[in-house]
């Protein structure tokens, strides 16, 4: 299928690159950006581009709207912009997006394909109610997407409230999200809109599909988000109280939960792995950044406690998204 990558210069867009190189089911046809890059060749802007890349010539937002000509699109534009592209494209492209613009809208799946892979049906509903050849396809914001995979091997232990704080990298702000001045020797007890967004998109991804939409989990999330001095990968410390627990079983749960593994897709990895101290320098690259590390479990009064941490630029935006996609495209939906 051939693919268009929006946002293709940006820190996500940059990642989208990487993990598409020689992808067996989607091949890179256009590279999308702002006017200001237009008419360079990528390796100019981004001096790491993959070799497969390094001369496409970056194509400016309006000249690809005005003709796309690609079967599928991945989008890291900004969440400002990416409303409107999105449902113009959407009316005849599939559309994977990292942006949070559609994530609340009832007949779009925020999907973590081994969370929530039954969600997918959603996309016949959106293609009925919005009479679009297309659909919209989005992928959490980056804490939550970490957050919900480990969650998943939990419910069936009965989650009743969820925890967390989370420590989040810079990479996560983008290239100009945060001065060195303002991270160097500290942590920032506060990121705008994150908190909202783990309580929210963690319970409609823990959800039950309906048939039209998606009921929400019943489940109390309480989170607080920190961005602290760590280059790639977000730690998350997590509290959940249960219905019922053993902590050997649930042990077990985490080593065992591996949903994917018979589908054969292409960007497939394990997805938790035990390890009993997780650290994103020493973890945050396991499975391609796909694998999400859980350690530090322990009993507490009604449930557990432990950290859970992942790569936030691939299993909690790019990966996760070109993940999506391949279930998608797996499933014939695509």
């Amino acid at each position: 299928m051939k693919v268009a990558v929006l946002g293709a210069t940006g820190v996500v867009g940059r990642t989208f690159v990487k993990l598409l190189e020689n992808h067996p089911w989607f091949k890179v046809e256009k590279l999308v950006a702002s006017e200001r890059s237009a008419g360079k060749r990528y390796g100019e802007i981004v001096e790491d581009s993959p070799e497969e890349f390094k001369d496409y010539t970056i194509i400016g937002l309006k000249e690809f709207l005005e003709d796309p000509g690609v079967d599928l699109v991945f989008n890291a534009l900004p969440a400002s912009i990416s409303k409107e592209v999105e449902e113009k494209l959407a009316q005849e492209i599939p559309v994977f997006t990292n942006a949070r613009s559609h994530r609340y809208d009832e007949d779009v799946p925020i999907l973590v394909p081994e969370v929530n892979s039954d969600h997918l049906k959603l996309v016949e509903v959106q293609r009925k109610r919005r009479k679009w050849r297309g659909f919209i396809v989005t992928n959490p914001n980056c804490s939550t997407a970490i957050l919900t995979v480990s969650l998943a091997p939990l419910r069936a232990f009965g989650i009743k409230k969820v925890r967390v704080a989370t420590m989040q990298a810079i990479s996560g702000a983008g290239f100009s999200g945060l001065s060195a001045y303002a991270i160097h020797d500290n942590v920032i007890p506060f990121i705008n809109g994150e908190e909202w967004k783990i309580e929210n998109e963690s319970r409609k991804i823990l959800g039950k599909f309906t048939g039209d939409k998606v009921e929400p989990a019943e489940i109390e999330v309480a989170a607080i988000a920190t961005r602290v001095p760590v280059l790639h990968g977000h730690t998350e410390a997590v509290f959940v109280e249960l219905e019922k627990f053993d902590i050997e079983e649930i042990r077990e749960a985490f080593e065992n939960f591996d949903p994917l593994r018979s589908l054969e897709l292409p960007s497939y990895e394990k997805p938790i792995v035990y390890t009993e101290i997780p650290q994103p320098r020493l973890h945050r690259d396991r499975g391609k950044g796909l694998t999400v590390t859980v350690g530090r479990l322990q009993e507490i009064s009604g449930g557990i406690k432990y950290v859970v941490l992942g790569h936030n630029l691939v299993r909690g935006a790019a990966g996760g998204s070109i993940l999506n996609a391949e279930l998608a495209y797996k499933l014939g939906i695509i």
